[in-house]
């Protein structure tokens, strides 16, 4: 049996121009290639669950036009259940504006649109859903009360909650109570423990945040690995040295990698293991979904 995920969460259209460099404010700088591709964080990481062998149902909005249209039959090629994306007349699908640098590295606008109309409202019509979950993973490219909103529904049900606090962003005491695991990058850490800008180290970042109440930390730290805390155990999962070309959606597919993983009954160090290596290889691709890997490419 496929472990089920429910991701809540944001979708985008990204339009991407590889520059040689990011831009600096006031500066234009002629590209090298352009494409359109399918993201957004929820999206992404519920194509990398689904991927990593995950039956995932993904809960969102789009817009009631064809970026949208689009972006729903792209996750059904990848066997996504659909059927609880909202069409919301009268707003955009969420769209990125991404530059992506000749380094690898990139900076990214993004105009939500349809994403801020995923409210409380809109998800308790799929309560049953969630309900019927081995794990919740969510993120914060959706309105903070849906988050909270959630979180009580799964926390009440004895269901685990996974959430990558990113963009980051400050989360109610109260709310961080209910998280199984949050899974900041170091700046996102930073700010989730209240140590900003004087955090010394992640560790220091990962023992304020479980403080919290969080019952676990993974703190990524991009091609060095993740730092883990979960109030016994800690450890530094090492990194895998790749040539990065792109690393957009990088973390977002550590995240579904992480969620199907710990799903199946993996520890967090086995689980980690495993998204490292998902994350490393999707660095090496250009876009957002396309550079995804199947869980065959992992071995």
């Amino acid at each position: 049996m496929k472990p089920k995920i429910t991701v809540i969460g944001s979708l985008n259209t990204d339009m991407i121009c590889r520059v040689p460099s990011i831009p600096r404010p006031g500066e234009t700088l002629m590209g090298t290639d352009f494409f359109i591709v399918q993201g957004g964080k929820g999206a992404n990481q519920a194509v990398a669950a689904a991927r990593a062998g995950g039956d995932v149902t993904f809960i969102a909005c789009v817009g009631n036009d064809a970026f949208g249209q689009q972006a729903i039959e792209a996750y059904q090629k990848d066997e996504i259940n659909t059927s609880c994306i909202q069409r919301i007349d009268g707003v955009a699908t969420g769209v990125a504006l991404i530059n992506v640098a000749d380094s690898g590295e990139n900076s990214i606008a993004v105009a939500p649109g349809a994403n801020a109309h995923l409210t409380p409202d809109k998800v308790e019509g799929y309560r049953d859903v969630i309900l019927a979950s081995d794990i919740v993973l969510m993120q914060l490219e959706i309105p903070i009360e849906t988050v909270a909103y959630v979180a009580g529904i799964a926390h009440e049900a004895g269901i685990p909650v996974v959430l990558n606090p990113a963009p980051a962003r400050e989360i109610d005491k109260e709310v961080m109570k209910l998280l199984t695991l949050v899974t900041p990058n170091e700046h996102e850490a930073s700010l989730l423990s209240g140590c900003w800008p004087e955090a010394r180290d992640v560790r220091e970042s990962a023992l304020e945040i479980q403080k919290q109440g969080v019952q676990s930390v993974i703190v990524t730290t991009g091609s060095k690995g993740a730092y883990y805390f979960d109030g016994k155990n800690n450890g530094v999962i090492e990194g895998i040295k790749v040539k990065a070309v792109d690393t957009t959606a990088a973390g977002d597919t550590f995240n579904g990698y992480l969620v199907v993983e710990l799903a199946k009954g993996k520890n967090l160090k086995e689980a980690i293991e495993t998204a490292n290596k998902a994350a490393a290889i999707s660095v090496t691709k250009m876009g957002a979904q396309p550079s995804i890997p199947y869980i065959n490419e992992l071995t």
